[in-house]
């Protein structure tokens, strides 16, 4: 007898238990946002290798696609030229919660991504074709891709929208002046004598010699320059994803557009007269820009560029420099979350 009541006791409780899962799984579906059945990159968990037609020949470059959400797809251009997506690694501790897709992107030429090595390839007009095309084949749309450019990015994401802009839903720029002349105005006239006299001196003198690869040149830029106004941690905090960013950057496409100096694009530096100043209001496009207080780009420039837009929005990262999204992430997310979700609920103002 007490045998049949303990059968029947976990009988009851194996049945109360699916019953409770079942509820859960009623209240709690599968989320959406994660699937990638029936998907081509189910198999790779996101990446795809695109290929990119150019003047030189056919090269693939690298995109990761993380979520599913076909409101709002969210490309990121990131920084250098030369750079990799690996600097955006902080978006996937936001951007998940939001249900926001967002897709990681090596430009050709770096890291993960073929390298032809080909300066005639290094031009932003062939890179906004590169664009073009990545968007083609991830098959982003005027009704839910937002374009994210960081710092050379922000260059790119500009250059975009100016031709393409009939394919966007919104655009970011994000840490990047519109004027390359003022940005090495602003680097020399303002940040410049912000450093102690005795060490912009020296920086100046191995800048006027030519000794760019100097051990002590890269020394004084990390120690005094880019711990004010790159990242501001301890060289010992920086994440991770920044020093290996760093570790893969290509040198040899950052000093052909962007020079040697952190001070501007100095030099042969084929970004050093680049500016669309004078283009701005021709882009319709929704758009928020991305500042900080501390950045190597001037605040008050970057206020000016989203008064200038049409439709444009100033997000100000008043602790945050040129990596806002690591030293203000909570201000930069937040920000770029309310801008993406404004337009997609078309609540943009």
């Amino acid at each position: 007898m007490k045998t049949k009541f303990v059968t029947l006791l976990l009988v009851i409780t194996v049945m109360a238990c699916n019953e409770k899962q079942a509820n859960s799984a009623e209240e709690n579906p599968p989320s959406s946002y994660l699937d990638y059945s029936n998907s081509e990159d189910q198999l790779t968990g996101g990446i795809k290798m695109i290929p990119i037609t150019t003047d030189k020949g056919t090269f693939n470059v690298f995109t990761k696609r993380v979520g599913n959400n076909p409101k709002m797809r969210v490309l990121l251009l990131h920084g250098g030229p030369g750079g990799t997506h690996e600097c955006f690694a902080a978006f996937d501790g936001y951007l998940p919660n939001e249900a926001i897709e967002y897709i990681y992107y090596d430009q050709l030429d770096s890291y993960y991504s073929d390298k032809p090595n080909d300066s005639t390839l290094w031009t932003t007009e062939r890179f906004v074709e590169e664009v073009e095309q990545v968007r083609v084949a991830l098959n982003l749309t005027k009704d839910n891709f937002y374009l994210l450019g960081h710092s050379w990015g922000g260059i790119l994401a500009a250059e975009y929208a100016l031709k393409y802009q009939q394919n966007l839903k919104g655009l970011i720029i994000s840490n990047m002046m519109m004027s390359a002349p003022d940005y090495g105005k602003y680097a020399n006239e303002v940040l410049g004598p912000k450093l102690d006299p005795e060490i912009l001196k020296e920086i100046k003198a191995l800048e006027a010699a030519g000794d760019f690869g100097n051990p002590r040149y890269a020394e004084l830029l990390m120690n005094h320059y880019y711990t004010k106004h790159i990242l501001r941690l301890p060289l010992e905090a920086w994440p991770e994803p920044i020093n290996r960013m760093f570790n893969h950057l290509n040198p040899n496409i950052y000093v052909y557009m962007q020079g040697h100096s952190e001070f501007g694009m100095t030099g042969n530096a084929t970004l050093k007269n680049w500016d669309v100043t004078d283009r701005l209001k021709s882009i319709k496009t929704p758009t928020l820009v991305i500042s900080g207080t501390h950045d190597t780009m001037d605040p008050k420039h970057m206020e000016w560029v989203a008064n200038e837009l049409p439709n444009g929005r100033l997000l100000l990262c008043e602790n945050g420099s040129h990596l806002a999204f690591y030293d203000d992430q909570k201000t930069y997310f937040s920000g770029l979350v309310k801008f993406i979700k404004d337009v997609n609920n078309q609540q943009f103002k």
